[in-house]
């Protein structure tokens, strides 16, 4: 299994338009940026995305025009959905997969754009050519956000999507149980700023230890977020496991 994050940044990315802001200005420099956060699974010659970001078109472009086999969405924030209309007219649409209520909304707004629609409950582990993928609610207000397990020969790769430290206990204890080796983990702000839907840097460093994760890459990150962070996800950034 190969796993590349396509993105790491936040619904504005960085750096952000119109921003002269110290991070901005050295991601710029460095001709650096942080696309809308996305990965894309690599398993036996299959292709899956996680999140179909606004970004989409250049993301795809940059990891060399793969074939997506299928799309998994955690919720319906523009940021994490939106770019799916970019299958249009570029290969056949490929079928989604979503909790019950992210699908609803997902595909209504999509509602031109015809394909597959796999609807998934919460805490159910699902099959995609090979890896076991399992929904888990976590705490982004007011949207119902799910966070997702993946688990492959003995793998066990895990996704906070959009949250707050405050998830429930019974994804807490499915994280805990899964003996995570890599964890993506929400950190949307360095140490310090108070952000009432997502966590900081040291609540996702907090919250990674606490669910037991060998190892863990922060992603969904603002312009805040300076170069460099301890533990930042890049875009790009490619984890292999044979």
């Amino acid at each position: 299994m190969r796993i590349t994050l396509l993105g790491t940044g936040d619904a504005i990315g960085t750096p952000k338009i119109g921003c002269d802001c110290e991070n901005c200005r050295a991601m710029t420099a460095a001709g650096r940026s942080r696309l809308r956060t996305s990965l894309l699974i690599e398993v036996k010659g299959k292709h899956i995305l996680i999140e179909s970001s606004p970004d989409l078109r250049q993301q795809l472009l940059r990891a060399c025009s793969p074939h997506i086999d299928a799309v998994v969405w955690s919720h319906g924030h523009y940021d994490h959905f939106i770019g799916f209309g970019e299958f249009y007219r570029v290969q056949k649409v490929p079928p989604a997969y979503a909790p019950p209520q992210v699908m609803d909304y997902c595909s209504g707004y999509l509602h031109f754009l015809p394909f597959e629609k796999h609807p998934v409950p919460i805490y159910e582990p699902f099959d995609l050519f090979g890896v076991t993928f399992t929904f888990f609610p976590v705490n982004h207000p007011p949207v119902y956000t799910c966070g997702l397990l993946l688990e492959h020969d003995g793998v066990a790769v895990a996704y906070t999507a959009d949250t707050r430290e405050d998830i429930p206990e019974a994804s807490r204890d499915l994280l805990r149980g899964a003996d995570i080796d890599l964890l993506f983990v929400d950190a949307i702000a360095p140490e310090g700023y108070a952000i009432s839907k997502h966590m900081n840097y040291a609540e996702a460093v907090r919250f990674a230890r606490d669910v037991g994760a060998r190892d863990y890459r922060c992603v969904h990150m603002s312009h805040l977020v300076p170069p460099g962070m301890p533990h930042a996800g890049y875009d790009m950034e490619t984890f292999c496991w044979e």
